[in-house]
């Protein structure tokens, strides 16, 4: 786990050396073991180390291949780089890290070695002979890239502030982005926040030469094929338990110690009993736990620590611990997210007793339907006489049910009505919304005429013919992948835990679980219970006690809190937000009191979401 940083000039321009190393200290965090530099004519690669496999000096980067030919960075882990090692039986490997697997890979099947990889990744590989860039980007987006280009340059990067670090890109806010972020508390594929500056997709690869930019896609998530008889449903759980072992074991390849997130919850119990039964070490497990009983988890998290003799660490917080780090986790925020301060915290915390490697259960409730919007997408189409009725009547009818709410579960439900289907590219975009177009409309001056204007709406409408193959409950999944799990989870997870130099893996976000649990039917992963399929495939491995008990999480007084302990730093962002030309001031400052007096129709969610946006500019010096 690393951070990578590039230049590429165009028009027989000479690398900078200094950018580089500019560009790869404001990856410091990522990498605190070792930094590393290749500068050559019009190309510059920076590295920086966080050492989990071959822990040798040999293995640092940038990282050439015997032939040195090519060179590359690499940033995260390839899991099965042993099993792609022995296909590359006439190399003279001197290291063994999978990073020289990877550029081996590389020189022998060029973009076609992407097939072959199984891991979270982002990489760059620069063919000295050819002067031919190629990047690319793990299926899931667990890892960054970001890029920027003009008619002078290429920069790419793992993070956004190592770009803007060049002091060569505007730090301008692109305001077209801004839909998407009020709307679902990220930015989607293939914006960022700062004009210019993209996301390289997910599951894609580029290729630049002579300064022309080539694009592929080696992976879909609505593409997916399994072959297997799904009318065996033993046959079908015990796949998924051995796929479920297989994810685990492969994140467990580290020479140094791996540890777990242990809430006591159905995901992480069952990925800490699989790593005990298929480690050769006791697991390192950790969960936060509070005085206060409504926070508290660490009952059932000992109870999971004890049927699996597990080396646990109780760490014991008071919430208000998420006060105190509230700044720098906010600092730490590479792209603005509503969510991850407790990502940071928990990160922070483990972080601190030595381990660099941990994995968490996230996942779980997007692969096996345990949100409650995977039944209410089953009801919806239940509801298909309803989109038979004229547009007009819809309306009237859904007006008159929903009075004048916009937000909450009525406006949700408002806008489902009123939509031209219940197919999933209209409902996923409503279920996951924060601001409604409504409620953006009044308080912003963005274009926000129904969700069709966000990224992940367009995605999934390009994609419509792909998603509706799926099972019902898979078209949900999928579309969780293409939005909230890609865009705010996983890019959470990854700059909260890497801001503390923390490695986090997802078993769960395995491409080869992903890919059959997809294809599972809705009549045997419909949940009996939540998450039945997934428990039911692992029995006995999981205790009724966990399994059955009430779903908590951190469901700390946000609220309370925004209006007493942090109210005088939110009240100067709203200001400061509302002056923005992008606000409506009045309204917004309208809003803010609307809340402070305890009116509960405007939720601590969406005032948030201004307050973190205008923290992120300020300290990020965008206009």
């Amino acid at each position: 786990m690393c951070g990578i940083a590039g230049i590429l000039e165009f028009n027989n321009g000479a690398a900078d050396a200094d950018i580089i190393r500019r560009m790869t200290d404001a990856l410091s965090h990522r990498g605190p073991d070792a930094d590393g530099f290749f500068t050559e004519n019009e190309l510059a690669f920076g590295h920086r180390r966080l050492s989990i496999i071959d822990l040798s000096a040999a293995a640092n980067q940038p990282f050439f291949d015997h032939t040195g030919r090519y060179v590359i960075v690499f940033n995260g882990e390839m899991y099965n780089y042993q099993e792609v090692k022995q296909l590359i039986d006439d190399y003279p490997f001197h290291t063994t890290s999978d990073t020289e697997v990877l550029i081996a890979a590389y020189a022998r099947w060029g973009s076609d070695c992407l097939r072959y990889f199984r891991g979270m990744f982002a990489f760059a590989v620069w063919d000295r002979q050819e002067k031919e860039l190629f990047i690319a980007r793990d299926r899931l987006g667990v890892k960054p890239l970001y890029f920027y280009q003009d008619a002078h340059r290429l920069f790419f990067a793992s993070e956004i502030r190592s770009i803007l670090s060049t002091g060569l890109v505007k730090r301008k806010l692109d305001t077209a982005a801004l839909v998407d972020y009020f709307s679902y508390q990220s930015v989607s594929y293939p914006y960022s926040l700062v004009e210019g500056i993209q996301q390289l997709e997910a599951g894609a690869w580029m290729k630049i030469k002579d300064g022309q930019v080539e694009k592929g896609k080696y992976w879909d998530v609505t593409r997916t094929m399994t072959d297997f008889d799904f009318s065996d449903r033993r046959g079908v759980e015990r796949m998924i338990r051995d796929l479920l072992l297989q994810s685990v074991e492969r994140r467990l390849v580290s020479d140094v110690p791996v540890g777990a997130f242990l809430s006591g919850g159905i995901d992480s119990s069952a990925v800490v009993g699989l790593m005990a039964e298929a480690g050769t070490s006791r697991p390192n497990t950790f969960n936060v736990s509070f005085e206060e009983k409504e926070f508290d988890e660490s009952y059932y998290a000992g109870l999971i620590a004890k049927k699996f003799n597990t080396e646990h660490t109780r760490l014991l917080m008071k919430p208000t611990a998420f006060l105190d780090e509230l700044t720098n986790a906010l600092d730490s925020m590479d792209i603005p997210s509503g969510d991850g301060i407790n990502s940071y915290v928990v990160s922070k915390a483990v972080r601190q007793h030595g381990i660099t490697v941990a994995l968490s259960g996230v996942g779980g409730d997007e692969l096996f339907a345990g949100y409650p919007f995977f039944a209410q997408y089953l009801r919806l189409q239940k509801m298909g006489p309803w989109w038979m009725l004229p547009a007009g009547v819809r309306r009237l009818i859904a007006d008159g049910w929903a009075g004048r709410e916009t937000q909450g579960r009525k406006g949700r439900m408002r806008q489902l009505l009123q939509g031209s289907s219940p197919s999933i590219d209209q409902a996923y975009p409503v279920f996951r919304q924060i601001l409604s177009p409504s409620l953006l409309d009044r308080l912003t001056t963005l274009a926000a005429d129904g969700m069709a204007y966000t990224a992940v709406a367009k995605e999934l409408k390009t994609r419509q013919a792909e998603l509706a193959k799926l099972p019902l409950l898979s078209q949900v999944s999928a579309a969780e992948y293409l939005g909230y799990t890609q865009h705010t989870l996983l890019k959470d997870t990854d700059q909260m835990s890497m801001a503390v130099s923390l490695e986090v893996r997802e078993p769960f976000f395995d491409q080869d679980l992903l890919e059959f649990v997809l294809a599972v039917p809705d009549q045997l992963k419909k949940p009996a219970y939540p998450k039945s399929l997934l428990v039911e495939s692992l029995k006995p491995l999981l205790p009724d006690e966990v399994v059955h008990r009430k779903k908590q999480g951190f469901l700390f007084p946000w609220k309370h809190w925004l209006k007493n302990e942090l109210r005088g730093f939110c009240d100067g962002q709203i200001k400061n937000m509302a002056r923005r030309p992008f606000i409506k001031e009045e309204a917004l400052l309208s809003y803010w009191q609307r809340f402070l007096s305890g009116d509960e129709t405007v939720r601590w969610s969406e005032v948030w979401l201004f307050i973190v946006l205008e923290y992120w500019m300020e300290r990020n010096q965008l206009s």
